[in-house]
């Protein structure tokens, strides 16, 4: 699940995408939380999440996010200090391959990094959904962008949301 502006922004979402978070997406949000089982992050995800997530309680979505099962993809963190965390070795698809074995429920990913084409290229990639804000951003380098290069996927659209915000949800899964 990533969020991204029209002109392929994806990095930094704080700064443009909270105007554009009404009660019908936080509900989406909340039912992909629900399907899921486990959270699944790069460095970078975690870094930003685990500085937010752990200080949030009292209400169902950060109480399932904070203790729900967490992995990190990542060759640097040692110790981390959100709880249910656990760093995955250099092996990452073999270790997500073990992990859609062992968990009933979705894997939710935020974010579309390189552990997200690392899925894609893996064939470890179940669904995508592409949150489109509208705004035009402009500010962005190279790898702020979803448009680059990366592994190629052949997707089909399995679902499309369309919130009174502007944000359009699609769906996709592989083809």
């Amino acid at each position: 699940s990533t969020y991204v502006t029209l002109d392929g922004v994806m990095e930094d979402p704080q700064n443009w995408s909270f105007d554009y978070f009404d009660d019908a997406a936080g509900a989406f949000a909340l039912d992909s939380l629900r399907k899921s089982d486990a959270l699944l992050m790069g460095r970078r995800t975690y870094d930003s999440f685990a500085e937010v997530w752990p200080e949030r309680t009292g209400d169902e979505f950060s109480d399932k996010i904070n203790s729900m099962p967490k992995y990190v993809a990542s060759t640097t963190l040692t110790d981390p200090a959100w709880t249910n965390t656990t760093v995955l070795g250099s092996d990452v698809a073999s270790d997500v391959a073990e992990l859609k074995q062992r968990h009933d429920g979705d894997i939710l990913m935020y974010g579309h990094g390189p552990v997200a084409r690392l899925l894609l290229e893996n064939n470890l990639l179940d669904e995508l959904h592409v949150w489109i804000h509208p705004v035009l951003w402009g500010d962005a380098a190279a790898d702020d962008l979803l448009f680059r290069p990366s592994a190629t996927a052949r997707l089909a659209l399995s679902g499309s949301k369309v919130f009174d915000s502007g944000v359009v949800i699609l769906s996709y899964v592989p083809a």
